[in-house]
């Protein structure tokens, strides 16, 4: 008796861990195909067969091969955000906004009930992110910054793969990107200077990155048009994280004359400025206006409040989402400039 309810209770186990596709349909009375469209999300499948169908799966504890069931599909629902990891050495990339980004671009994605795969990929070669599409991994790329990879994007556009960027938008360049207006940008830092009356202007950034030396054009540009007297530093910072611009900002108020106006790549940089500044016993505003980039909330409510130029990053994310499946899908999109301002706040 014993031997023959082992026996019953090992078949029932073996049965349950290999279900199959052929089993849900017969138990559930449809074809095979049916099960397949039901389980792919088809809308060919009426709602009462998608349910008893659904019903019969979770009580087999069938799983869906996802893997396997993307091999199958022409599209993988798959969308690689790749990061900007060399322009923060040693992996440290903290910078709140990146990842105020990423949480966006995620809620998008999954609106769409996409994948996001998050890659820390430096290549330079097209070709590796072109394999990626034609091996079927993923249907497209989102690249966070073009920092120095313009080249590579280029090829990349030429080559016909799907990507958008973040990050600058020049009308020069053959790849949809969205971004704030970072020429503006920096006219409405460099005007808001000038409003504080201030003459010694200290730009912190790299202009390696399109972005940045576009905001560097407009904080020049402002001064030209209505900065008598004003005279621009640059203090360029090659790897953008916190202790990096630090550094810089310390080693520079130490070997030249301080400036009574900075704007900085980022509020992080701005941050890492008033510290640096601070131990020199400059404080903002007293004795210098400060421009942050970015808004991000920490900005707000850091000691002193930092004025900084808003990108509507709660906009991005699905803008680049529904850019990005317009290419995979085989149509065109254009870049987009999102909604630029100034926030004054106590710097």
């Amino acid at each position: 008796m014993n031997d023959v309810s082992d026996t019953a209770g090992k078949r029932g186990r073996s049965r349950s861990m290999g279900v199959s596709m052929a089993d849900i349909a017969r138990l559930a009375n449809v074809s095979k195909p049916t099960v397949s469209r039901v389980l792919a999300g088809s809308p060919l499948v009426t709602e009462a067969t998608r349910d008893l169908v659904l019903k019969i799966a979770r009580e087999q504890g069938y799983a869906v091969n996802r893997n396997a069931q993307k091999l199958r599909q022409t599209r993988t629902n798959t969308v690689s955000v790749v990061l900007d990891f060399g322009s923060y050495r040693g992996g440290r990339i903290a910078d709140p906004f990146i990842f105020e980004l990423l949480a966006g671009l995620a809620e998008a994605l999954s609106v769409r009930n996409l994948d996001l795969l998050l890659s820390s990929q430096v290549a330079q070669d097209a070709r590796e992110y072109q394999d990626q599409v034609n091996s079927r991994m993923v249907d497209g790329f989102v690249f966070l910054g073009q920092g120095e990879r313009d080249p590579m994007l280029r090829r990349l556009a030429r080559a016909g793969v799907p990507f958008v960027v973040w990050g600058a938008v020049d009308p020069a360049e053959p790849y949809c990107a969205v971004g704030s207006d970072n020429f503006l940008g920096g006219r409405l830092a460099g005007n808001y200077f000038i409003k504080c009356g201030r003459k010694r202007w200290l730009y912190i950034g790299n202009d390696t990155h399109a972005e940045i030396r576009m905001r560097h054009d407009g904080l020049s540009a402002a001064a030209k048009a209505g900065g008598q007297g004003v005279t621009i530093d640059t203090l360029a910072c090659d790897d953008m994280s916190y202790i990096a611009t630090y550094r810089a900002a310390k080693d520079y108020i130490a070997q030249h004359k301080a400036p009574d106006a900075v704007f900085a790549f980022s509020d992080t940089a701005a941050m890492a400025a008033i510290a640096a500044f601070r131990e020199a016993g400059l404080a903002s505003p007293r004795d210098f206006a400060l421009v942050g980039y970015n808004n991000i909330p920490p900005a707000g409510h850091f000691t002193p409040a930092i004025t900084t130029v808003e990108q509507e990053t709660h906009l991005a994310g699905a803008i680049l989402v529904e850019k990005l499946m317009q290419l995979v899908e085989g149509g065109r999109s254009n870049s987009t400039i999102l909604p630029t301002r100034l926030i004054v706040r106590e710097t």
